[in-house]
């Protein structure tokens, strides 16, 4: 069922913001630039790490509930990522993302899943893979921006390459400075889906330039979903372990 999905959902939306202790400085577009142009500046920004671990805070509300949370949230570079949700000092859940599978447990129902990204996509409204999740948690396009044409404009002082697919619309937003991404939106008119990512601010966690704070909004018939997070602190390159083991007794789920 549709709402089993709810507490991975979470997982994947709370692993994705920071909270800065010095905010970079940003610049306003003026100067109309080519789609092109814009895109080879914001891939100029590299992040060449082995692996991160963040410690974060997070508020989640939607129509039934609102709920603050810590997260801790490892990543070891293009293979996996491990986030573990905690209230009030207890653990209660867990996931495991690689290139190949999704996997979380959580504590309240007794309930595990192990699957691929299908139904993560159809919950956000948007063809989710490794690649993207980890893009969104580092303050980049979720697309290959490479792979498609883009209509290019000034809006609101930042840089923005649209899409003219009816059927999915997406749009990404810059600033000009550094070509920091400031928004992804992807748009499913006929679906009446939309997914947002903003990016108040940045930060530079050595020689890295990472989110420092993010908002989610996720559109559909069914009602809005808003989260919130923050990074408190962020660690990189260290050794790091990834525990994950499902408690016996656990029932696994399907979604459907």
């Amino acid at each position: 069922m549709i709402k089993k999905i709810a507490p991975v959902v979470l997982l994947f939306l709370f692993m994705i913001s920071c909270k800065s202790k010095a905010v970079l400085a940003e610049g306003k577009a003026d100067d109309v630039l080519s789609a092109e142009s814009i895109i080879q500046s914001h891939y100029n920004n590299k992040l060449d790490f082995k692996t991160l671990y963040i410690k974060s805070s997070a508020r989640y509300e939607d129509a039934k509930q609102t709920q603050n949370v810590s997260a801790d949230i490892r990543i070891k570079k293009d293979e996996k990522i491990l986030v573990s949700i905690r209230f009030l000092g207890i653990t209660m859940a867990k996931a495991l993302i690689t290139p190949e599978e999704v996997m979380y447990y959580e504590v309240i129902n007794g309930s595990y899943f192990e699957g691929n990204y299908e139904s993560l996509s159809q919950w956000l409204g948007t063809e989710l893979d490794y690649q993207k999740v980890q893009n969104m948690l580092l303050g980049q396009a979720m697309d290959n921006l490479e792979n498609e044409k883009y209509k290019a404009e000034i809006v609101e002082k930042l840089y923005k390459l649209s899409t003219l697919n009816s059927k999915n619309e997406k749009s990404f937003s810059f600033e000009s400075e550094r070509f920091l991404l400031k928004k992804q939106e992807v748009n499913q008119p006929e679906k009446e889906r939309t997914l947002t990512v903003i990016y108040p601010s940045f930060q530079d966690i050595s020689t890295l330039i990472l989110p420092s704070s993010l908002n989610i909004f996720a559109i559909q018939k069914k009602g809005k979903t808003a989260i919130e997070v923050e990074y408190k602190s962020i660690k990189v390159n260290e050794e790091l372990s990834f525990p994950y083991n499902v408690p016996d007794g656990y029932e696994r789920i399907s979604i459907n």
